[in-house]
């Protein structure tokens, strides 16, 4: 299901398993998230971040954004490495800003490449965003808005393990 216009509403990323860091504060809601995020400021914030990226091997800067449960928005951008395997995507540094301002659960997010224009994160960093966003993580994509559920059925995460 793509949320188009009305973007629909869903659960917290919370209700759908994703852990809540130890020392954030306070425990994650439980209601449903606010599907009607400023998408608008969400992207000029991942803009900013591409900006910063560090890409001269394959002259693709990416940069991510993201809302936090308790209202914070967190970035990151892609760091590549001379030995290729080494370079992180934009998600890797967005999940470090997360945790290193306080953890918590991320309910909506954006990527984009160099032109500004809006790209989907690949297969290796939705999994990592289902770590900290759940299923019902609310992702921008270049054809609207999906939950990250839609986008990783079956997702493998944290309650496997449990």
């Amino acid at each position: 299901m793509t949320h188009g216009g009305d973007r629909g509403t869903g659960g917290t990323a919370a209700t759908g398993g994703a852990p809540h860091v130890p020392g954030a504060a306070g425990p994650p809601p439980d209601g449903p998230c606010d599907v009607e995020a400023d998408w608008p400021a969400l992207r000029a914030v991942a803009r900013d971040a591409m900006t910063r990226a560090y890409a001269p091997y394959s002259g693709f800067p990416v940069g991510a954004a993201a809302r936090v449960d308790d209202g914070r928005t967190v970035s990151g951008c892609n760091v590549e490495n001379a030995s290729y395997g080494l370079g992180l995507c934009a998600e890797c540094g967005l999940v470090s800003e997360l945790l290193r301002t306080g953890g918590g659960t991320l309910t909506h997010f954006t990527c984009v490449d160099g032109d500004g224009e809006i790209l989907m994160p690949c297969g290796r960093c939705r999994q990592l965003l289902y770590e900290f966003g759940g299923p019902s993580l609310i992702l921008e994509t270049p054809k609207g808005f999906s939950t990250l559920g839609e986008l990783l059925p079956q997702a493998f995460g944290p309650d496997h393990l449990r």
